[in-house]
């Protein structure tokens, strides 16, 4: 029994032998993986916490895999993304009142129209016009009759039928009915009335009831209240038009506190909207709030985009990017020469001969549209694999086997 006993130990350290020696061997196939002796274990272990975590050593196949460059350095943009709402510019948006109460009785223009400056808008029942194109009537009647008598008493006067004081009072007559008619169709030219349209009353001896209200900028119908029939005063909202010039629009957004001291009026500002991808609309920060919302701890930023075509709709999403300093001049790496471990640090591969792999923990920061910006872990010239770190680290993890 003891005998049997011997034997079996005896196979059992063979064995073990035998699977310490070539089973390594099998299971590294066409890629070796070098550590500093005795510390494979903890290599293992400790995962992507040392500088050189572990090297791999490439085939001439497994080369065409990945891509090997110098380490270049690039100019990163400092820039912020925050996110807004387009707004229309409510500094060109006009309220459209009228100047004088009155029943609207034909609206001319609707929502959404696209208008010129001066085009009417509406047209109402106006009390007050009526009453001063009566007095212009009226200043107009006056004026001819002083105007017959003041020739009646110039012809008398040469021939001493009338005393001077009368003739000097026919003629200061005179004057005042031609002031009272100036007066009043300046009164009408406050209505909106052409001179033509002025000079129709006067001749017709008809007022014309109807007071057009215009517009006063080339834009967009953005509200209209003027159904016929309402009433309307100077200044009581709801105003009958709203109007929009549409050329510029507001960006309006709400970033966070901890940001505000990045940005300054002035920043210029590259927007873009789902509605448009790969489309970007410039523009620039015109206004800061005086003081950060105590509930949300945001501060408001505005922003004004160029918007010609007006394709920008209020409301609409909008990602906005600000350059908040100058560029700096940094290592970069592309984003495929690295990789992310599963503790979250970022490592990426450095060779010196081309056939053996370093695995090197870095730091990156700013990112352009396909580089890192390397902060710690990487040098100028030094040769990283800029394409195919993954796979060098899927190789680490799980190497091949034949």
């Amino acid at each position: 029994m003891v005998g049997g006993q011997s034997r079996l130990s005896l196979a059992a350290t063979i064995l073990r032998v035998v699977l310490g020696t070539f089973l390594p061997l099998a299971l590294a196939g066409g890629c070796k993986r070098s550590h500093p002796d005795n510390e494979m274990p903890k290599a293992a272990e400790q995962g992507a916490h040392t500088n050189t975590e572990a090297t791999v050593e490439l085939t001439a196949g497994q080369l065409s895999a990945i891509k090997i460059e110098p380490v270049g350095t690039i100019s990163f943009a400092v820039e912020k993304d925050e996110m807004g709402n387009i707004d229309y510019d409510q500094d060109l948006a006009v309220q459209v009142f009228s100047a004088y109460p009155g029943k609207v009785i034909n609206a001319l223009a609707s929502l959404g129209d696209t208008v010129q400056k001066g085009q009417p808008l509406c047209a109402i029942d106006s009390p007050d016009l009526i009453q001063a194109e009566s007095a212009l009537i009226s200043a107009t009647s006056t004026l001819e009759l002083t105007t017959k008598h003041l020739a009646r008493v110039r012809d008398l006067h040469g021939t001493n039928g009338v005393s001077e004081r009368e003739f000097e009072q026919v003629t200061s007559d005179q004057h005042t009915a031609e002031g009272a008619v100036r007066a009043a169709r300046n009164t009408l030219t406050l209505f909106g009335k052409s001179e033509d349209e002025i000079d129709r009353v006067v001749s017709t001896r008809q007022v014309d009831r109807e007071l057009i209200i215009r517009s006063p900028v080339t834009g967009r119908v953005t509200a209209r209240n003027a159904q016929p029939g309402l009433l309307v005063q100077p200044g009581t909202a709801p105003a009958p038009y709203a109007v929009a010039d549409l050329s510029l629009k507001w960006l309006i957004a709400n970033v966070p506190e901890a940001d505000a001291p990045l940005f300054k009026a002035g920043q210029q500002v590259r927007a873009t909207v789902s509605a448009f991808p790969g489309r970007t609309f410039e523009g620039k920060i015109t206004r800061l709030a005086q003081a950060v919302d105590p509930t949300t701890h945001r501060l408001m930023l505005r922003s004004e985009i160029a918007d010609p075509k007006d394709e920008l709709r209020p409301g609409m999403l909008a990602t906005f990017t600000i350059r908040v300093s100058e560029p700096v001049e940094s290592a970069a790496i592309p984003m495929t020469g690295v990789v992310r471990n599963g503790d979250g640090t970022m490592a990426a591969w450095v060779t010196t001969d081309r056939k053996h792999f370093a695995q090197r923990i870095v730091k990156v920061g700013l990112q352009d549209s396909n580089r890192y910006q390397v902060n710690d872990g990487l040098k100028p010239n030094e040769l990283a694999v800029t394409d195919g770190a993954i796979f060098l680290s899927n190789m680490l993890q799980a190497p091949p086997s034949d």
